[in-house]
């Protein structure tokens, strides 16, 4: 894929279109806040758009998308004091089927899995949520935080740990 080879704007678009929900994801894992998430998910298709040249296609843009996503909310992370929020719509299932108390039942207790998630410190947090949520495998989770693969790893284990502690399953 060359983004901008005749004109750009309109495949930046196409781009935008494609990948903005995952990239508010990601920034809202790290920020827990709808405007602030908006505002650095803004701030990441800019800057795309403004450093492309630099993308060398060693990765999808998705995954180049991803990574500027992540070291935008750190930034902020380490710029902003941020109240903590409660993370919603984390975990969506096909509950057409259910009747209304195990839906109840079900709701309850994937927000309850949301919150555990959210609570858990920031470098678990982030590989689980990529893992299992965004469907990253530890190699690309790898390029997108900067990390080795065996770190990935790592973190993916504590973090299942430290949710297993935490968290009744």
């Amino acid at each position: 894929m060359e983004p901008f080879k005749d004109g750009g704007s309109v495949e930046f678009d196409e781009i935008v279109k494609e990948y903005v929900n995952d990239i508010r994801k990601v920034v809202y894992t790290y920020v827990r806040n709808h405007h602030t998430m908006e505002d650095i998910t803004q701030e990441v298709f800019w800057s795309a758009y403004r450093n492309f040249e630099q993308f060398r296609g060693e990765s999808s843009v998705k995954t180049w998308l991803i990574k500027i996503a992540v070291n935008k909310a750190k930034d902020y992370l380490k710029s902003w004091h941020f109240r903590t929020m409660q993370f919603t719509n984390l975990i969506k299932e096909d509950t057409a089927k259910r009747d209304t108390e195990q839906m109840v039942l079900d709701h309850d207790r994937d927000m309850e899995l949301a919150r555990t998630i959210m609570d858990l410190p920031i470098k678990y947090r982030e590989v689980i949520l990529l893992y299992y949520y965004e469907d990253y495998d530890t190699a690309e989770i790898s390029i997108i935080l900067g990390l080795k693969q065996n770190t990935v790893k790592t973190r993916l284990i504590r973090g299942r740990d430290l949710l297993k502690r935490r968290f009744d399953f």
